[in-house]
């Protein structure tokens, strides 16, 4: 069982089997990242809730059992199948849809969703200055973008800047992680969201303690864990972003325009 103190940080999460969250999750537990995102959130059983990125499906899974909702479970990496039968054995069939799509490629109609939510993997394809664009599409005027995910403490913009500890793995691994700072500038400058939330999450401390028992335990080598480890200064941490999309706008109605040529 979880410490007393995770069950405090963590009162949704500690009722899960440990063991099955580890064993499911694709890095850091992902089910403490995605209960200290939904503390920012308000959701109400029936909304659709695209889960993009969904891994092994059990952040998706979670959402339907602790908020009633409705998820669509989105990786292009995880076979569906193999998801569906998680999805079957938590008691989750007709609350969380299982589908194999790529997220620059997504089979909806727009304005489809109540809430996006992406844990753990939007800095692999949201970098990309148009991506806000793309996936604001599928949102309903009003509905959430909300996303956690790693970051670092201070910009880095030259290799002189990396850390030592990240030497090794930098370009590799860590090249395309930035600031909370960055992030929100990214977003508002788009005018297609209005911020929520962007600060680092208040629980990183607990998320990255965590990851690095988890790995010691298995003792397979891990350039994140390693790297937390050897971060003696929380120079990486975690962060959430949330951004509320506005009306219809100008600018996204000829984003449209332009992918439709």
């Amino acid at each position: 069982m979880p410490s007393q103190p995770l069950q405090h940080v963590f009162p949704k999460v500690s009722n899960y089997d440990p063991e099955w969250v580890r064993q499911h999750s694709m890095g850091e537990n992902v089910l403490f990242n995605l209960e200290s995102l939904t503390k920012s959130l308000e959701l109400k059983p029936g909304m659709r809730v695209l889960d993009l990125g969904c891994g092994k499906a059990i952040s998706s899974i979670f959402l339907a059992k602790e908020f009633g909702v409705d998820v669509w479970a989105v990786d292009n990496a995880i076979s569906a199948s193999d998801n569906y039968q998680r999805i079957l054995d938590a008691g989750c069939e007709g609350k969380v849809t299982p589908l194999e799509a790529d997220a620059r490629a997504l089979p909806f109609a727009e304005e489809y969703f109540d809430v996006v939510i992406v844990v753990d993997s939007y800095t692999y394809f949201g970098t990309d200055e148009k991506y806000l664009p793309y996936i604001a599409r599928f949102l309903k005027p009003e509905g959430y973008l909300a996303i956690v995910d790693v970051c670092f403490t201070k910009e880095i913009d030259s290799l002189e800047q990396v850390p030592d500890f990240l030497r090794e793995d930098y370009q590799k691994y860590w090249y395309f992680i930035h600031t909370v700072d960055w992030w929100r500038k990214l977003w508002e400058k788009t005018g297609l969201v209005h911020i929520e939330a962007a600060q680092e999450l208040e629980e990183a401390q607990h998320v990255r303690e965590q990851y690095v028992k988890d790995f010691e335990k298995e003792g397979q080598p891990d350039p994140f864990a390693k790297a937390l480890h050897l971060d003696n200064q929380n120079f990486v941490s975690f962060f959430k972003l949330i951004g509320r999309r506005t009306q219809k706008t100008a600018y996204l109605q000829n984003y449209k325009k332009e992918t439709k040529k």
